[in-house]
């Protein structure tokens, strides 16, 4: 229990409406939690992790793309550039230009290598082609996941702000309803219990049933109790347990 402050009485009906302006509070609470945690935030902000990992697996492979693309260009040249040499090779021992045998032998031997070297670098040509499709495909496949998830970060972000304009809206309309209700209110009574909601977790004014506090679901004992009982109407009671304001009405059990 805290310490025992100076005794406060306020009218009853004051007292009962306190009840009210509770409910009005817890119900913003409510909606201003509910407004600054959308359901839908969880959901955006694991996209947006996910879609920071797939831009720099994309970019990553972008290089990769770009590497393979300029190595089979330059696979397809020097292919070229070989087919090129055996072409006018062929074309001069066709001519019958080459007469002298070891002239003409070197040239039959450099035709079969230069075969050779045609078959390496086409097999190379095409590993690098492979290579090359595998990575764009893949790049394709990144594409298609960062452009979904795009549409449904932009499906969540419309969804959360019309759910949060609906409870910014509803919770204006329950902040008008509240300014209502303490209108006219005792002012001590009201700064007693603005304080107690600040400091036991937004409850300040809890309603005594049963020989029950709400506020903290104990049930009184017996002595407290019968003080209680004692009481006039007007005074403002405390819970021995958790120091909320207890409002009594026809329920409390006195």
């Amino acid at each position: 229990m805290e310490p025992e402050e100076p005794a406060l009485k306020a009218d009853p009906f004051a007292q009962l409406k306190l009840l009210d302006v509770q409910e009005l509070d817890s119900r913003l609470d409510t909606l201003r939690h509910q407004a600054s945690h959308p359901p839908e935030g969880a959901e955006l902000r694991e996209l947006q992790a996910t879609s920071t990992q797939l831009q720099e697996r994309a970019a990553d492979l972008q290089i990769r793309v770009d590497d393979l693309t300029r190595a089979q260009r330059k696979a397809d040249d020097d292919v070229e550039h070989v087919k090129a040499r055996r072409v006018r090779d062929q074309q001069r021992l066709d001519s019958g230009a080459v007469t002298n045998p070891k002239d003409l032998e070197r040239l039959q031997h450099e035709l079969v290598s230069l075969d050779r070297r045609i078959s390496d670098l086409e097999d190379a040509e095409l590993d690098v082609m492979e290579r090359l499709e595998t990575a764009q495909l893949t790049l394709s496949g990144l594409r298609d996941d960062l452009a979904a998830d795009q549409k449904r970060s932009e499906e969540l972000t419309e969804s959360r702000d019309q759910r949060v304009a609906r409870l910014t809206e509803e919770a204006e309309r329950v902040g008008r309803e509240r300014a209502a209700a303490v209108e006219g209110m005792p002012g001590d009574l009201l700064a007693l219990y603005e304080r107690l909601r600040e400091q036991k977790d937004g409850v300040g004014a809890a309603l005594l049933r049963a020989r029950r506090c709400e506020g903290c679901s104990l049930q009184l004992n017996s002595a407290e109790f019968a003080s209680i009982a004692k009481q006039t109407p007007d005074e403002v009671i405390r819970c021995e347990e958790c120091s909320r304001i207890l409002v009594r009405t026809g329920e409390s059990g006195l």
